[in-house]
């Protein structure tokens, strides 16, 4: 199976001027955002940090994450211990980073301070569906997730996927959109749909030889249509003797 130019794909990946999509991803409503803030003096920035365990840790599992990171309510803020609501919906993680420490240096401490802030997503949640491997929810932890990782985490798309029109839903404030990518095209690297978004949903559609049940390969094919012809063949011969 081809991806990115059946017709001569080694010359058009070489030829192709690919230029990937580096937009920032904008935080939307039901992210969950993972928080560390540090200092120097860790004692200064111990009352913004989510609740730690016994042993002064805090646990980065995904269950872990889930009760100790920051989820994004519907008015498009999270909640920081003593600093209170932070409105975050429509920017990235580093502009987020930047309020933070803002409003941190102006509203408690007065003097410049020594403290690091990260924010990052807390795993980039996917589902994928339809004809590949193994379906399901999928969370990939890191920070870019292509189309074809996340298909290659449900185990690629079958033979008999449609490799052609390939659906991802997206999740936008005013609701979901269906986009159309083409796997077998070169371009595809050029779509704003070939890096995925948290909750994005990918369908893979299956092909019409498999709701026509005429095989997944040439030789398949042939042989089911020889096999049918043959039938019909026999009923005529059959219908003509009595």
């Amino acid at each position: 199976m081809t991806y990115f130019g059946e017709k001569g794909s080694e010359e058009a990946l070489i030829d192709q001027s690919i230029k990937l999509n580096n937009k920032p991803y904008r935080v939307q409503i039901g992210d969950l955002l993972s928080i560390s803030i540090k200092s120097t003096d860790q004692k200064l920035v111990a009352m913004f940090q989510p609740v730690a365990s016994e042993d002064g840790t805090v646990t980065q599992s995904e269950q872990g994450l889930y009760y100790s990171g920051f989820t994004v309510s519907k008015h498009g803020n999270i909640e920081i211990p003593i600093l209170g609501e932070v409105n975050v919906l429509g920017y990235a993680v580093e502009e987020i980073q930047d309020t933070i420490k803002e409003k941190l240096l102006g509203e408690y401490f007065k003097t410049a301070a020594d403290i690091f802030i990260v924010v990052k997503l807390a795993g980039l949640r996917f589902t994928v569906t339809g004809e590949v491997s193994s379906t399901g929810i999928y969370r990939l932890y890191q920070e870019r997730v292509n189309i074809i990782e996340a298909l290659a985490s449900a185990g690629d798309i079958s033979d008999v996927g449609n490799r052609r029109d390939v659906l991802v839903i997206r999740q936008y404030p005013q609701g979901q959109k269906i986009h159309h990518i083409d796997l077998t095209n070169v371009d595809a690297f050029n779509s704003p749909y070939y890096y995925i978004q948290p909750n994005d949903m990918i369908y893979v559609k299956p092909l019409k030889q498999k709701s026509l049940g005429t095989g997944t390969t040439l030789i398949q094919s042939v042989t089911a249509v020889v096999t049918v012809l043959s039938l019909v063949t026999s009923v005529i011969v059959l219908s003509r003797n009595l």
